[in-house]
């Protein structure tokens, strides 16, 4: 799978700005818990009120909270605070805002910094505790009596009066005796805990508290909407650019497996079936097509989301962080098993992918030979056996991926579980807050998420992996036949000369050479033919010419120069060849023609199908040479598509014409009729032809006979009449004496 790294150079840009986005999207995604969290605590709990240090208080509390402060706490309120009466110069204005002003004397906040408000909440939310603590003492009286400092005091006793006369080593010992249970808690538990009182002041100004809370939430809420709305922007913007980067990484994999492909040779072509070759262009590169998609958008989101949710949960309760611990480990532990289970099958599912395509393609492209022996029932059964192992070994790899779902669930409503039991008890000992449990549990699971997703990378990573494995085993082929660095290239007056010294050839793989130490010369203007029992060497023997094959050993030369120093190109360029198998492609007939020569005219075209005596059966379709040609062929005779690939040879007007058996399917009239057409059009060409019948070649200027692989005899027909008992054999296995004379 590293490997497959370097084609992503040219998406670079698009993951780093997808991996931004990422960041962005899951940074919205992390913050809307902490405002959820807001919501409950200020907007709802505490009503709107976000911090202890009231904005207004009346002159009597005043001097009640200030009690509990000492000397430069004193000091720092005094200075913050400004008094406001009907004196006041802005008496008018801050009569709107605080209506029951008129009632009694008040105090209202100065414009502080940051420092000095952080200053001022400690002092007024311990001072507002402290005295909203004596007030709870007042309140505890039983039988008119309370219990302070020691002493059985009347509830009718106005204890802050006493305790403002106390001496101040007396009092601050009070006070710290108070202080001790607020002493532990944190700013966000002190703002809530006077969050109440602060709410009654107000009210007791006159001022709108439910406005301040209806404010408080809905300013939050707009700002949870928009976070909202970014996320989901980043969210569309991220998978646009992953599908893009997918696309374009499926798209040149393709095109350079294709490439690749193209430039095999026959050698290459033996490493790998042509079923396989498919699968490997089609599934395994949309196994990593897919993969990148879900990659590009969880594997890097994953993480952030992780990492950031670990860090926030411990920001809201370190004394929970164990549940994400538990959780994590139970999450990976899954995840190996679940690997370790069904990867090994992933390897098995490709191979067995490749196996239906070839069983598929072979019923396919046999159907007659199929049904004319009755086969069907075979075939079923083997493309049955076939199908049922691909749905077995999926069906394991499914249900182990399908089993993690149910998994994940029990993990997630266990932690959820978990995490209310023992908030729950953190929140009655006002160590945590209502909404921070809220958002540790959102965290949670958005922890747990994220392992969810890195889990669904693993299961897809490894079956990518196997595919992108069969990818680059393809593309990393050593190619055994290459272009030379070193360069020769034909006089602009090629004359077509083919010459053999000394050529053997041997199989990859092979126990003995095909071709053993063939020598010959065949020249411009003259038929040479090659004829010889099945396996003989005829066709490996053209396959040298045109490279689709080296020689082990010897040279193969063409106007003097070896074909290995030619480039494949322009080697190929002079040779009109004419396979075995003629093979059309889907399109027209004028199409198929036109690729040996795209700029032919159809003068050209006309005398092609001419020499190839193919005129009859094309002027007998209603749309002549744009008649359609299925694919391979498939809706033309096997005679029809031999002369249409001979007219395809033609059209390209080489100097050297190679036919390997390319009459077979004609009858005797026809074949007769194109040799004598042919001779008149490859009067200067090489003319060199693989045939099984005698009749094809009898008139050749030079016939060559092969022998497992050994030339075992060379001339006309008649001399090797005389001189060559294999070539005699042959001959007179076909033909009777008489029609050999």
């Amino acid at each position: 799978m590293i490997k497959l790294i370097k084609h992503l150079k040219p998406f670079v840009g698009l993951i780093i700005a997808a991996v931004m986005l990422l960041f962005v999207q899951a940074m919205c995604d992390l913050a809307l818990p902490d405002y959820t969290s807001n919501i409950v605590n200020k907007g709802i709990q505490q009503g709107g009120i976000v911090s202890s240090v009231p904005q207004a208080i009346r002159e009597s509390q005043m001097k009640k909270i200030k009690i509990f402060m000492n000397k430069s706490d004193l000091e720092e309120v005094s200075k913050s605070y400004v008094p406001v009466d009907k004196s006041n110069a802005d008496y008018t204005r801050y009569l709107k805002k605080y209506p029951n002003l008129k009632n009694e004397p008040i105090f209202v906040l100065k414009d502080v910094d940051k420092n000095e408000m952080n200053k001022l909440s400690s002092i007024m939310g311990r001072s507002i505790i402290d005295a909203s603590g004596v007030e709870q003492i007042k309140s505890s009286a039983k039988n008119g009596i309370i219990s302070f400092n020691g002493m059985k005091i009347p509830a009718s006793a106005d204890l802050f009066d006493m305790i403002s006369k106390m001496p101040d080593k007396q009092r601050l010992r009070i006070i710290e005796d108070i202080n001790k249970k607020a002493s532990s808690l944190d700013d966000n538990m002190v703002i809530q805990l006077t969050a109440s009182k602060i709410k009654a002041e107000y009210k007791a100004l006159g001022m709108n508290t439910d406005k301040i809370q209806s404010k408080y939430i809905i300013n939050v809420g707009v700002t949870m909407l928009f976070i909202s709305l970014l996320g989901g922007v980043c969210t569309v913007a991220v998978g646009f650019l992953a599908a893009r980067t997918a696309a374009g990484l499926a798209r040149n994999l393709r095109k350079n497996v294709f490439e690749k492909v193209e430039n095999f040779s026959n050698a290459e072509f033996d490493k790998f079936s042509t079923a396989s070759l498919i699968t490997r262009s089609t599934n395994d590169i949309t196994q990593i097509q897919m993969l990148m998609v879900i990659m590009i958008r969880m594997v890097f989101y994953a993480p952030i989301m992780g990492i950031g949710g670990v860090i926030r949960a411990m920001g809201k309760s370190k004394s929970m962080s164990w549940i994400i611990a538990l959780a994590v480990i139970v999450l990976l532990g899954l995840i190996l098993v679940v690997f370790a289970v069904a990867f090994p099958k992933f390897k098995i599912i490709q191979k067995l992918i490749d196996k239906l395509n070839l069983v598929t393609r072979e019923n396919l492209s046999g159907m007659m030979v199929i049904r004319a022996f009755n086969t069907q029932k075979f075939e079923e059964e083997r493309f049955d056996k076939a199908n049922k192992d691909v749905t077995k070994t999926n069906l394991f790899v499914n249900r182990v991926m399908v089993s993690m779902m149910p998994v994940m669930m029990f993990v997630m409503n266990g932690i959820t579980l978990l995490i209310i039991w023992v908030g729950s008890h953190e929140v009655a000992n006002s160590n945590m807050q209502v909404g921070d449990m809220m958002a540790f549990m959102q965290y949670a699971m958005q922890i747990i998420m994220a392992f969810l997703m890195l889990a669904m990378m693993f299961i897809l990573i490894p079956r990518a992996s196997v595919s992108a494995g069969r990818i680059e085993e393809v593309l990393e082929t050593d190619i055994s036949i290459v272009d030379p660095e070193d360069r020769a290239h034909f006089q602009d007056n090629i004359q077509g000369l083919v010459e053999f010294n000394n050529v053997s050839f041997r199989y990859p793989g092979a126990g003995e050479d095909a071709l053993k130490n063939v020598s010959f010369k065949a020249l411009p203007g003259k038929t040479t033919a090659f004829i010889g029992s099945t396996g003989s060497g005829k066709t490996t023997l053209v396959n040298l010419i045109m490279r689709f094959y080296d020689a082990t050993s010897g040279e193969v030369l063409v106007d003097g120069v070896n074909v290995k120093k030619i480039t494949q190109h322009e080697l190929r360029d002079k040779i009109g060849y004419v396979p075995q198998k003629g093979y059309l492609f889907s399109g027209t007939i004028e199409s198929n023609l036109k690729y040996g020569d795209k700029k032919v005219g159809y003068d050209g075209i006309n005398h092609a199908i001419e020499v190839s005596q193919s005129e009859g059966f094309i002027n007998e379709k209603t749309k002549g040479i744009k008649s359609e040609i299925s694919e391979g062929g498939s809706n033309v005779s096997g005679g029809q598509k031999q002369r249409l690939s001979i007219a395809r040879a033609l059209v390209k007007k080489p100097e050297i014409y190679v036919f390997d058996d390319s009459f077979s399917a004609l009858d005797f009239k026809t074949d007769a009729a194109l040799r004598k057409a042919l001779r008149k059009e490859t009067t200067s060409s090489t003319f060199l032809i693989v045939a099984q019948r005698i009749s094809t070649i009898m008139d050749a200027d030079q016939i060559i006979v092969l022998d497992d692989g050994n030339v075992v005899g060379i001339g006309t027909h008649e001399e090797l009449m005389k001189n060559c008992e294999t070539y005699r054999e042959i001959a007179l296995s076909q033909l009777s004496k008489e029609e050999l004379a």
